[in-house]
């Protein structure tokens, strides 16, 4: 008996330290496990993911821990951080809701308030008073003077033509050759007050100075001082900015219900409290080369000239009243390159992500034609907080593994 004692204290001795050794290689493999599992992100890159602490290799940022393997889907947000953040919420009724639908639109300069300045006249440009573009010219104002022998022989031919009929009173003929004379000289620019000049001082002068016939902005300059212009080569370009062009565009299934005369408006980016009203005043009857969309164009105002060709602009059309639909504010639908989702409230202080699909919308509200339900309380605001809340959390999109 003793000796059968004696073996089992000599076996328990020599597995004692085996035992010691597993149970601590277990433990070791459990705490290596528990660490290799705690991840971190980069709160503005979340598709940065290291398994240790360090910064962000794109902007620099510290790394934050992150659930990686969490696949629950709600947020705990306690009621300070919720009144920090500025989150409320409201039920999701029924409701009436006036569509609207966004057309991408620009600001174009309008033809009609256009012009060019053009040489009346074969001569050099002596002088050019208007030498840069984006300079306002008043209508009347010198804008070059011309050397011509061509207009001051025309001169001479106008001063004999009075003095002949000055030798003849009340001659028919003589008095259509002043009236000839004198119209060339004015179609190739003279103005009356030049002639009397010329009648008063009885001498030609080839240095004629020509003014501008319109106001507007300078926007180009085709010569430079003492070049040589032919008759009708082009000298100036002047546009107005009083009334602009607004081009749309627009796919074709949206053109059946447009047509010539119907009032849409206008909100340029920038000057949203400033919308125009503007009626479409052409269709063009083609797409655009290489794409699927036709264009509308109307004409709105300028004041003050505030607005400049190329801004954007946004043209709304109605596309009437939705009749009882589910509502929201548009600042509660989250909207990324996945889709459209809302958070919902689903106790204290806990809310979950939902995906949904859109119907017409203005700028106050939208429709949600699928994915909630009347009754549901839904974030209105803070619901892109949440939204960066989570992917900062969680490292993902709220949408993945999402369905409607």
């Amino acid at each position: 008996m003793k000796r059968k004692i004696f073996i089992k204290k000599i076996a328990l001795m020599v597995l004692l330290p085996s035992l010691l050794m597993a149970a601590c290689s277990e433990e070791k493999k459990q705490n290596a496990n528990a660490k290799k599992e705690q991840t971190y992100t980069c709160p503005m890159h979340p598709q940065i993911i290291k398994n240790e602490m360090g910064t962000c290799p794109i902007c620099g940022m510290d790394l934050v821990t992150f659930e990686k393997d969490s696949h629950e889907k709600k947020l705990v947000i306690d009621a300070q951080r919720q009144a920090l953040a500025h989150i409320t919420t409201a039920t999701i009724g029924q409701g009436n809701l006036f569509g609207n639908k966004v057309l991408n639109g620009r600001l174009v300069i309008d033809p009609e308030q256009s012009s060019y300045i053009s040489a009346r006249i074969s001569g050099r440009i002596e002088q050019l008073y208007v030498r840069e573009t984006g300079v306002q010219v008043q209508k009347g104002q010198a804008l070059y003077q011309l050397y011509s022998e061509q207009l001051a022989a025309l001169q001479q031919e106008y001063l004999m033509a009075i003095a002949q009929e000055k030798q003849f009173p009340g001659d028919q003929i003589e008095k259509q050759i002043v009236s000839s004379t004198k119209q060339k000289l004015l179609r190739y620019g003279q103005t009356e007050a030049q002639l009397q000049q010329l009648v008063n001082t009885q001498k030609k002068d080839p240095y004629v100075t020509f003014y501008a016939t319109q106001s507007g902005i300078v926007a180009e300059v085709s010569i430079s001082q003492g070049q040589y212009v032919n008759e009708g080569s082009a000298i100036l370009k002047l546009e107005g900015y009083g009334n602009l062009w607004v081009e749309a565009d627009v796919y074709p299934d949206e053109a059946k219900g447009l047509k010539i005369g119907q009032q849409v408006k206008v909100i340029v980016a920038g000057w949203e409290d400033q919308p125009k009203s503007m009626g479409i005043d052409f269709m063009t009857p083609v797409l655009q080369s290489g794409t699927q969309l036709t264009q509308i164009r109307g004409r709105i105002t300028n004041p003050n000239g505030q607005w400049q060709p190329g801004l954007q602009a946004n043209v709304w059309l109605s596309t009437g009243k939705t009749g009882s639909a589910l509502t929201l504010p548009v600042d509660a639908v989250v909207r990324d390159g996945k889709g459209m989702h809302v958070w919902v409230k689903t106790g204290k202080d806990k809310f979950e992500p939902k995906k949904v699909t859109t119907g017409v919308e203005n700028e106050a509200g939208v429709v949600i034609a699928s994915g909630l339900q009347a009754g549901e309380e839904v974030v209105v605001t803070g619901a892109y907080l949440l939204y960066s809340e989570y992917v900062l959390k969680k490292g993902k999109n709220p949408l993945d593994g999402l369905v409607n």
